[in-house]
């Protein structure tokens, strides 16, 4: 009976560390594949990623093949996408947005262009034009000045409803420009009765109505005001010369 139960025994301890064993061998297994899951998720990211990365700069899956304009009038979609000569086929990701822009800022008649990408495969480009404030002829040619003073365009004759600008030999671009401040200043009831700008320097413009009035103006500094004092000195006096440079002490002739 004891070598029975001795024997009983040893066989219950052999059993209890056989499973021992199993589960010890088990929690190994465990812990060696979360550590290679950890490894194999790792790769497989890097995969995506390294494969994204050649697709989107490298292939030709999301190459540009056209370019859309917006907001041009002047000028036809073709003169922009002719400036902006954007790279046809090129990966869209590898366009250099800034050169494109700085191409089609290079159109005189363009104020500010906005480039961005139109995935998959086109390139937008909005432009802002200028708009003509007066007309002033440079080199025998009626060109228009916008209210930057910059001068852009050509016409065969002056527009309607725009005032000329006329210079002198010795007239400078920013005297150009601050006569360009002025027309922008002056209020549409104003502005309609100019018949053209006569700019000297930067502080020496002068109005001429179309009935006949000579305004001296003097530079765009405080525009308003010298508005509104040229309106009630025109309502009240009749003279055919104004001097509103100082518009808090105006005199006429």
């Amino acid at each position: 009976m004891a070598r029975s139960r001795r024997r009983g025994s040893t066989s219950d301890e052999e059993r209890s560390a056989l499973q021992t064993r199993r589960r010890f061998a088990r929690r190994q297994w465990r812990r060696r594949w979360l550590a290679w899951k950890y490894v194999v998720s790792a790769l497989l990211l890097l995969v995506l990623v390294v494969g994204g990365l050649v697709t989107v700069y490298f292939s030709d899956a999301l190459a540009v093949d056209g370019v859309e304009v917006a907001g041009a009038t002047t000028l036809s979609d073709d003169d922009v996408r002719e400036a902006a000569r954007v790279p046809l086929g090129e990966p869209l990701a590898r366009v250099d947005l800034d050169l494109v822009r700085q191409r089609v800022e290079g159109l005189a008649v363009v104020r500010s262009v906005e480039v961005s990408r139109q995935w998959p495969h086109e390139v937008l480009i909005t432009v802002e034009e200028r708009t003509p404030l007066a007309v002033v002829e440079v080199a025998g040619k009626v060109r228009a000045l916008d209210e930057d003073g910059v001068v852009f365009g050509t016409f065969k004759k002056v527009p309607k409803g725009l005032p000329r600008v006329q210079t002198t030999a010795t007239t400078s671009g920013e005297a150009l420009r601050e006569a360009a401040r002025v027309v922008a200043a002056l209020p549409e009831q104003l502005a309609t009765r100019v018949d053209h700008v006569t700019v000297a320097s930067v502080d020496a413009i002068t109005l001429q109505l179309r009935s006949g009035i000579e305004v001296r103006w003097g530079s765009s500094s405080q525009s308003e005001e010298k508005a509104r004092v040229l309106d009630k000195l025109v309502l009240q006096e009749a003279t055919t010369y104004y001097d509103v440079s100082v518009p808090g002490n105006p005199t006429l002739n």
